[in-house]
């Protein structure tokens, strides 16, 4: 995405660099260049890179500085903007293009996210070919990490849960993938990712449950089943739906 120049344009010492740099937002806020780990910025500078990186598009100030200082007048939010522009270092200055009303990460720069956000869409693409690489184990790492996870301000939680939202079908989906390619323990692997990241979940529950009884394995299917009526009973008072009773109605039946 281009909106005009580099920062390179406004801030005075600023000079272009050839590096790329990689923002990581997935479990702990990272920057990389070139495959190395790089101080991360800090206070208003690390959440205006974070902010950018996470809504992916080309905000306005004011979005930014309203967003970031949202307890603040206007002039000191612009104020406090202006400041977390001039503290960031050479390679995030050059990583971030403004022009006098908008902001944006550069195309040079790479965010996890998004690439983890283009995973899930793939896998929940109904009939879509897919890559080697999009169904071994690395891709359950990356849907069973939570964004900014000890990071607590709105315009963070938000995008958190719409991204937990997405990761959750994501593995479910890839659990029933690998489960129509015989893949038993990876199938396993990525439904039980989802029940870590919310043990309430009845369709991952389920998931798990499809794994268990394609591999012939009765008595797992009724103890995950069991676990979870027992955890839903303490935390919420209720049973599961008959949708997933009815995944065990044929056990015991010749």
């Amino acid at each position: 995405m281009q909106v005009g120049g580099t920062l390179s344009t406004i801030v005075p010492g600023a000079q272009s660099t050839a590096a790329i740099l990689e923002i990581c937002l997935l479990g702990t806020f990272r920057l990389w260049v070139r495959g190395n780990a790089i101080p991360p910025e800090r206070g208003g500078s690390q959440r205006l890179l974070a902010l950018l990186a996470l809504r992916d598009r080309a905000l306005t100030r004011a979005s930014v500085a309203g967003t970031l200082w949202p307890d603040s007048s206007e002039d000191h939010a612009f104020s406090s903007l202006r400041s977390a522009l001039g503290r960031l270092t050479r390679v995030a200055r050059d990583a971030v293009e403004v022009t006098p009303l908008d902001l944006c990460l550069a195309d040079s720069v790479s965010v996890d996210l998004r690439d983890a956000r283009t995973l899930a869409h793939r896998l929940l693409a109904p009939g879509r070919d897919l890559a080697a690489t999009d169904l071994d184990s690395q891709a359950v790492d990356v849907l069973s990490a939570d964004v900014l996870p000890d990071w607590y301000e709105d315009w963070v939680l938000v995008e958190a849960e719409e991204w937990r939202q997405l990761r959750l079908h994501a593995l479910e989906a890839l659990s029933d993938r690998l489960l129509s390619d015989t893949r038993f323990g990876e199938a396993i692997g990525a439904a039980l990712a989802a029940v870590r990241a919310e043990p309430l979940r009845e369709s991952a529950r389920a998931a798990v449950i499809r794994v268990h009884l394609a591999e012939g394995n009765q008595s797992d299917a009724v103890a995950e089943y069991e676990r979870y009526r027992s955890v839903l009973k303490d935390e919420l008072d209720l049973e599961p739906t008959p949708r997933l009773r009815d995944l065990l109605a044929g056990i015991g039946r010749s």
